[in-house]
């Protein structure tokens, strides 16, 4: 990804492009320290590390050693420590096997940096889960002042998609959690934060999770759900008193009936009416769902 290469500040580059050479402010060393003293840095973007893959990378380290030092910089707080900067699959994976001592570059970066240098090498390497990257991009924004417009130069992306990408921020943790496992994408949660509150947010995870819908689908009933709300408000504030059942009433109370009998079933209902007749089909997906359908069905 050369273009994110170009945009955030000094980048992986200037932390591996020549670790050999010392500069003349002898910024860069490369020494060997006990794993005990190494920490992670709290500005990294990542939290999910794939334990088969770190597994692997175990292996290949004790087979043929480290290839590329960690870079670390001094813990302010606690001299004798060092925080990551870049590596810690490395040193994750070095904790696996008992390693003592560890090839690290030390460097003086600010906290701005290794925020910069963190994100882009999990960036670069396409580790991050959405919301990773997601809050990796708010935690620019905040230290930097960037603007969006400026972030997404850096980056190298569009705007809208670095604008997408701060949105599911504002996803209940529930959903946040169901992104960062796959249990949904982000187009099923991007679809689902055009509903007005967290409750309803939360109802249409219960639906989508319990009928496991497509992103179309998804899209489908949310389109369903906020012309029923829209439709609902629209009546309660409407001063006019005739009970007579309109197409809009009629509509609003359908909706109403499918979200009850939903509920009430545990799986997908559509309803369909007509000049006084329909249809209603209650979804199921296997034998074992259609007998407790019918079970609760018979004892209504």
């Amino acid at each position: 990804m050369n273009t994110a290469k170009k945009g955030l500040g000094r980048g992986l580059s200037a932390l591996f492009g020549d670790i050999e050479k010392k500069s003349e402010s002898n910024q860069v060393q490369t020494n060997k320290i006990p794993i005990a003293d190494l920490e992670r840095n709290k500005y990294q973007p990542r939290t999910i590390f794939d334990e088969e893959k770190l597994d692997e990378l175990s292996s290949s380290i004790k087979e043929n050693g480290v290839i590329q030092p960690i870079a670390v910089r001094p813990n302010k707080y606690e001299p004798v420590k060092f925080e990551i900067v870049a590596g810690e699959r490395r040193w994750r994976a070095l904790k696996q096997i008992d390693v003592v001592q560890v090839p690290v570059v030390l460097r003086n970066v600010s906290d701005s940096e290794i925020l910069e240098v963190s994100l882009l090498e999990n960036i670069q390497r396409e580790n991050l889960t959405v919301i990773e990257e997601a809050q990796s991009y708010h935690d620019l924004l905040q230290i930097h002042g960037y603007t969006q417009e400026e972030l997404a130069k850096k980056l190298g992306r569009d705007r809208s998609t670095i604008a997408n990408m701060l949105r599911l921020l504002q996803l209940p943790s529930a959903l946040k959690n169901d992104l960062e496992t796959g249990r949904i994408t982000s187009g099923h949660a991007r679809s689902i934060l055009s509903l007005p509150n967290e409750g309803v947010q939360l109802e249409m995870r219960q639906r989508l999770l319990r009928n496991s819908w497509s992103v179309r689908e998804t899209e489908r009933q949310v389109r369903m759900k906020l012309d029923y709300l829209s439709k609902f408000t629209q009546r309660v504030g409407s001063n006019n008193s005739d009970t007579s059942a309109s197409s809009t009433d009629a509509e609003i109370q359908l909706q109403h009936l499918e979200d009850q009998l939903q509920r009430r079933l545990g799986t997908n209902v559509d309803i369909k009416f007509q000049n006084g007749k329909g249809q209603i089909k209650i979804d199921y997906y296997s034998l074992d769902e259609f007998e407790r359908l019918y079970d609760l069905l018979k004892s209504s």
